[in-house]
C-alpha cells in the first residue's frame, strides 16, 4: 500500500500545478521518462517543459529555472537532494521519481522511489508510468516506453527478462497492442536489425567460446547447420525473420557448445519485447535496440531528439536519431579498440585505464562494458575520462558482469564511498556505476575502489571457473 500511496500523492501534487518543469536524465531511461511524463501531463492540459542534464551537479544547477513551476526531477535527484536544497528549492516546488539510493536531506523533498519498497528491478521510467497510469489509467499506451527505459538500464539483465512490477507494466503493453512477449528467445543484442552471425558474433552475455568475439567463427558455426542464413533476394536474414524450426536447430546447438566448454546454459534465453507498431528491421522494432537509440541521442547531447521519437516522430527527428546511432557506433567500435590496444592497469581486484580526451565522457561507460568480456571478465573495469568543458573534474565509469555480483560486488556502493573520500561524488548500479572526482585525486580514488572491492569479494576458494 506504501507504493501506492506514494504514487497517488504524486499523481495529485502533478495534477494540482499550474505548469511543471522535467529535469531528465540524458540516457534512454531519462529520456523515455521525460517522454512518459510530458505526454502524461500534456493530456491532462498541464503547461509543461523539459530540462535534460548529463548529471545533477552544481554547474547544471543554473538550467534549472527560477521559475513557480513544480520541479519534477526524474531519473536523478534521489542521490543529490543537499544540491537541490542549496540551490534554494523548496520541498513544496519538488517533487522527485527516481530509482537510485536516496541522500540523506535536511529538506524532506517528497518523492517516489520504488527501492524504498524493495524494488530493485525497476528504472525510473517505470516510476514515471505507474505514476503516469495513476493520473490516468487508460495512458497503459504509455507502457511500451516504460520497457524501453526498464531495458535501457539494464533492468532486465540480471534475470533474463524484466520482473516484480517492472513485468507488469510489461502486460499493460501487451494489452493495449503494442508490446509483443516472446518468453524464450535468443538473449543476444540485434535480433531485430543484424545478421544472425554478426548477432551471435557480437554476443558475450552468455559467452560462447569459439563464436562470441568473431562473426567469422559464427559464420562458419551456422553454415555447418545448414539453416538458412538469407533470404530469396541474397539478403542475410536477422533473427526475428528465422522460421522456428531453424530457431530450434542454433539455440540447440549453442546450448551443447556452452556445456562443451564447460559453461552454463542459464543465460542463452532471455525474454525479449517486440513492438509490433514500429517497422521491421530498424532499431525501433524491440526494446534494447530502441533504448540503444535513444542513448545515442542522448549521448551526442541531443536527447530531446530522442523525445520527439519517443513522441512518435518518424520524420526528421528519426533521420537524425539514425545518424547519431551510426555515429555513436563507430564511435564506441574505436573507443573499443583502443581500450585493447592500449591495455589496462591490473591490480588485485580491478582492471582500469584513463582514456584522456580522447573520446566523450559520456560513452566510456559503454565502451567498458563491452570491453569487459574480451580482458579478464573476473575483475570489475573502470574508464577513467577527462571532461572537456570541466578540466578539474575526472569522469568515472565502472561495469562488472553477474559472476561478480554473486560474489559480493557492488559498484555503486564503492564508487560512492570512495568518491566521497575524495571530495566527489557516485552513484548508479550494482553492476554499472559512475563518479565525478577532482582530477587531482585519480591515483588515490582507484586505489580505494581496489580496496573496497577486495572488501566486498566472497571469501577466496569459492568456484572460480
Amino acid at each position: 500500500m506504501g507504493l501506492k500511496r506514494d504514487l497517488r500523492r504524486a499523481a495529485d501534487t502533478i495534477c494540482e500545478a499550474d505548469r511543471v518543469t522535467i529535469v531528465s536524465h540524458i540516457d534512454a531511461d531519462g529520456i523515455s521518462t521525460e517522454s512518459i511524463l510530458a505526454q502524461a501531463l500534456s493530456r491532462e492540459g498541464i503547461p509543461v517543459s523539459s530540462v535534460f542534464v548529463r548529471q545533477l551537479e552544481p554547474m547544471a544547477m543554473r538550467h534549472i529555472p527560477k521559475d513557480d513551476s513544480l520541479k519534477l526531477f526524474t531519473d536523478l535527484g534521489a542521490g543529490q537532494q543537499n544540491l537541490l536544497e542549496e540551490h534554494g528549492l523548496s520541498a513544496d516546488e519538488v517533487l522527485i521519481l527516481d530509482h537510485h539510493v536516496s541522500q540523506p536531506c535536511g529538506t524532506a523533498y517528497p518523492q517516489v522511489n520504488c527501492l524504498d519498497y524493495g524494488v530493485t528491478r525497476m528504472s525510473a521510467a517505470g516510476v514515471a508510468y505507474l505514476v503516469a497510469k495513476t493520473i490516468d489509467p487508460t495512458s497503459t499506451d504509455l507502457a511500451k516506453l516504460a520497457v524501453v527505459g526498464n531495458v535501457g538500464d539494464m533492468m532486465a539483465r540480471e534475470n533474463c527478462g524484466l520482473v516484480g512490477p517492472a513485468r507488469e507494466i510489461v502486460q499493460d503493453g501487451v494489452e493495449y497492442g503494442n508490446i509483443i512477449v516472446r518468453e524464450r528467445d535468443l538473449n543476444c543484442y540485434g535480433i531485430s536489425t543484424r545478421p544472425v552471425h554478426v548477432c551471435l558474433g557480437y554476443c558475450d552475455d552468455p559467452y560462447i567460446d569459439g563464436i562470441s568475439n568473431s562473426t567469422n567463427a559464427a559464420l562458419q558455426f551456422l553454415e555447418r547447420l545448414g539453416v538458412e542464413l538469407k533470404n530469396p533476394q541474397g539478403g542475410w536474414l536477422v533473427w526475428e525473420e528465422l522460421t522456428f524450426d531453424d530457431k530450434r536447430t542454433i539455440i540447440s546447438a549453442l546450448a551443447q557448445q556452452l556445456i562443451a566448454h564447460g559453461r552454463e546454459i542459464d543465460r542463452l534465453l532471455g525474454e525479449t519485447y517486440i513492438f509490433p507498431d514500429e517497422p521491421e528491421r530498424t532499431p525501433l522494432r524491440n526494446a534494447s535496440e530502441y533504448a540503444t537509440l535513444l542513448n545515442a541521442c542522448g549521448r551526442w547531447a541531443k536527447p530531446k531528439v530522442g523525445g520527439s521519437i519517443c513522441r512518435g516522430e518518424r520524420g526528421d527527428a528519426y533521420r537524425e536519431a539514425e545518424y547519431m546511432l551510426a555515429h555513436h557506433r563507430s564511435v564506441i567500435r574505436d573507443l573499443l579498440q583502443y581500450i585493447l590496444d592500449t591495455g589496462v592497469t591490473e591490480l588485485s581486484h580491478l582492471q582500469y585505464i584513463h582514456t584522456g580526451d580522447r573520446f566523450p565522457d559520456t560513452i566510456v561507460g559503454i565502451g567498458a562494458g563491452m570491453a569487459l568480456s574480451k580482458l579478464d571478465w573476473r575483475k570489475p573495469i573502470m574508464v577513467l575520462a577527462a571532461m572537456v568543458d570541466e578540466p578539474e573534474v575526472t569522469k568515472v565509469s565502472m561495469r562488472t558482469n553477474q559472476w561478480a555480483l554473486a560474489r559480493g560486488v557492488d559498484l555503486q556502493e564503492a564508487l560512492v564511498e570512495a568518491s566521497a573520500g575524495v571530495g566527489g561524488a557516485g552513484g548508479g548500479h550494482r553492476i554499472a556505476a559512475g563518479a565525478f572526482i577532482p582530477r587531482n585525486t585519480e591515483e588515490e580514488f582507484v586505489d580505494s575502489v581496489n580496496r573496497i572491492l577486495k572488501r566486498q569479494s566472497a571469501p577466496a576458494g569459492q568456484d572460480d571457473s
